[in-house]
């Protein structure tokens, strides 16, 4: 797959993917139905029918070994965004107990750090070119200032303790997202399943040969199905194009400010 077809819209993604797989498909018909003449079309119709099924029996097993590659990285994906939110938010809402310039220092933090995940970090992800060597600094003051607080009470003791773990948390979040982001489908594996999808269209127009209308029926509902799956996988094999979201981190810096609000 190329990166320009991955950057598309999805509505222009679906349009490129379908288009090309029926086009594929036309072609596989016309050059079949010109060759399928005098004893080679009885050549084409001694391919044994019983052939189809395993070919598409292959064709759906490497659809399912990659969509379990891409459904587990966006399920991790949504955990690790919903994970750093939690953690940020928990850490806005332990910041009350320790009132005064502090508090703020830490929700001015947090809420930097979620302004530049959402307008830096997040492109360069769904481009795949945000790394771990991006350190989140917002995140690193915001903890440092934690470590340096001295707790005037019990409960102050344990919401620093609960601040500091909920942190790191967040940073642990942070480094699972942007490693996800970096996960794709490798050539190889694209390469595999366009090949026996190629191999079943060329089947099925061999053994529909003799009739004309079988055999366009019988591509068109193949390469539709090829053209779903393929859609599917590459929406989702880049969770952070746009299968996953900032919203959550988002909302952060909406319940803090409803919190100010309530006051």
């Amino acid at each position: 797959m190329t990166e320009w077809l991955f950057n598309l819209p999805i509505i222009w993604m679906a349009l490129v993917i379908f288009l090309g797989s029926y086009l594929v498909a036309a072609a596989v018909y016309l050059i079949v139905m010109r060759l399928a003449v005098n004893d080679r079309v009885r050549a084409f119709k001694a391919l044994s029918p019983g052939m189809l099924p395993p070919l598409g029996i292959l064709f759906g097993l490497l659809v399912g070994f990659m969509a379990a590659q891409v459904w587990s990285d966006f399920e991790r994906a949504k955990l690790a965004v919903a994970t750093e939110a939690s953690a940020l938010r928990t850490t806005i809402l332990l910041a009350e107990s320790f009132t005064g310039d502090t508090e703020t220092r830490l929700r001015t933090l947090i809420n930097r750090h979620i302004e530049e995940a959402v307008n830096e970090e997040w492109p360069e992800m769904a481009q795949q070119q945000e790394t771990l060597r991006d350190l989140p600094v917002t995140l690193i003051e915001a903890l440092k200032i934690t470590l340096a607080l001295t707790p005037t009470s019990e409960s102050q003791k344990v919401a620093l303790h609960e601040i500091v773990a909920a942190l790191e948390k967040a940073l642990d979040a942070r480094r699972q997202r942007i490693i996800l982001s970096q996960s794709t489908i490798t050539p190889i594996k694209w390469s595999a399943l366009l090949l026996q999808a190629l191999c079943t269209l060329i089947a099925i127009s061999m053994v529909h040969s003799d009739n004309r209308l079988t055999c366009g029926i019988a591509l068109t509902l193949f390469s539709t199905g090829i053209a779903l799956s393929v859609l599917l996988m590459a929406i989702y094999c880049r969770p952070f194009s746009g299968a996953v979201g900032p919203e959550l981190l988002q909302q952060v810096i909406t319940s803090e400010a409803n919190d100010r609000s309530s006051r």
